[in-house]
């Protein structure tokens, strides 16, 4: 049920997965990620170039969730055809107005930009790999939540007791969170939880030893004090 004017995507990474509902519900989108790896892989994507990276599977699925069935059409009909997916595509492409560079361990993330307060902020799998022990994830959850405006939301996506992930044999470190202290690090931003949810993560995984993923939304505090 969110919705408003301006949603601003911290850590985004190369992906789009994570925007394709919420572009249904905001007027722009600010994409923001610290690598520039990342930011290229995300250009490539919007500016729909050869090469880039093929999400029409991820953005069928996303569609029959939202219960259009016409998500799945076969390819073989005409080109006339209104694909959904193709509409969603191209509607997320117009919405990312801004790819930008970000740093969550400072007290203006997107510095040297200047944002105004956006309706809400959206963080999947980032503030975790991004800082090194609890008291820096508390910071950076205060500088994040700075960039939400007083009313509006925090949307997070983070896992639990992850020591480590790997990828392409290249094992990078996370933080080792638990649900409270999460939700405790929100609530200190200046947020009050309003949903939280924790979903067991299979074992097995060679690739990770998370334990759970937490997902939860908060709402600013229309007061400071």
């Amino acid at each position: 049920g969110l919705r408003g004017d301006t949603l601003i995507d911290v850590g985004c990474g190369p992906t789009i997965y994570q925007l394709l509902s919420a572009c249904e519900r905001f007027r722009e989108v600010i994409a923001s990620d610290y690598a520039d790896q990342n930011h290229r892989e995300l250009e490539k994507w919007l500016k729909n170039e050869a090469g880039a990276f093929d999400w029409r599977p991820v953005v069928k699925y996303v569609c029959e969730l939202e219960g259009d069935r016409q998500g799945w059409l076969p390819t073989a009909l005409p080109p006339t055809t209104a694909y959904k997916w193709a509409e969603k595509e191209e509607k997320l492409r117009k919405k990312v107005r801004q790819v930008l560079k970000c740093d969550v361990t400072k007290a203006n993330p997107v510095d040297p930009a200047s944002l105004p307060p956006a309706d809400c902020v959206l963080s999947t799998l980032c503030l975790e790999a991004a800082c090194k022990d609890p008291a820096t994830f508390r910071s950076a959850l205060r500088n994040v939540g700075a960039l939400v405006k007083l009313g509006g939301y925090l949307v997070m996506v983070t896992v639990l007791r992850e020591t480590y992930y790997a990828f392409n044999e290249q094992v990078f470190s996370c933080l080792c969170l638990e649900r409270n202290e999460a939700e405790e690090a929100v609530e200190g931003a200046g947020f009050d939880v309003k949903f939280s949810e924790v979903q067991p993560y299979l074992p097995g995984d060679v690739r990770t030893d998370r334990e759970a993923v937490l997902s939860l939304v908060a709402r600013r505090r229309a007061s400071l004090t």
